[in-house]
């Protein structure tokens, strides 16, 4: 599970990278604490690498609390200090990650922030993945 507190860009992201990159070996879904929709900005910088996810949504960390899962990354500081107490003590794991979506000025500005979350991101999850 990888929560942020929208749904709409790190975890998104995370959920897609993952999900391309290690999707053999995990099952992976993400949510908020505070769901809105996925930005368009963050299905432009995964399409640029060739990864589709236009078709996913934001969820809310509410319809996964009975779930069990072996573990929770949050990626934003406040999904980290609101995250739910899971079934079955996953690992829990924080990535602090600065939110492209938080970043104003005009469309390559934007996409730029939007770019530098993907890249930390993807790096984190490789590191994490060849970890386990």
């Amino acid at each position: 599970m990888i929560l942020c507190t929208g749904n709409s860009a790190r975890s998104q992201i995370a959920e897609g990278l993952l999900r391309h990159f290690h999707g053999d070996s995990f099952e992976v879904l993400s949510a908020g604490v505070e769901p809105s929709f996925v930005r368009p900005e963050a299905i432009q910088v995964m399409s640029e690498i060739g990864i589709d996810i236009s078709s996913q949504r934001s969820k809310s960390v509410d319809e996964f609390l009975t779930q069990k899962f072996d573990y929770v990354i949050t990626v934003c500081d406040n999904a980290n200090e609101h995250c739910p107490i899971f079934p079955g003590a996953p690992m829990r794991i924080h990535w602090s990650v600065a939110d492209p979506a938080s970043v104003g000025g005009d469309e390559p500005i934007k996409l730029a922030a939007f770019r530098q979350a993907r890249t930390e991101l993807q790096r984190r999850l490789t590191e994490f993945a060849t970890g386990v």
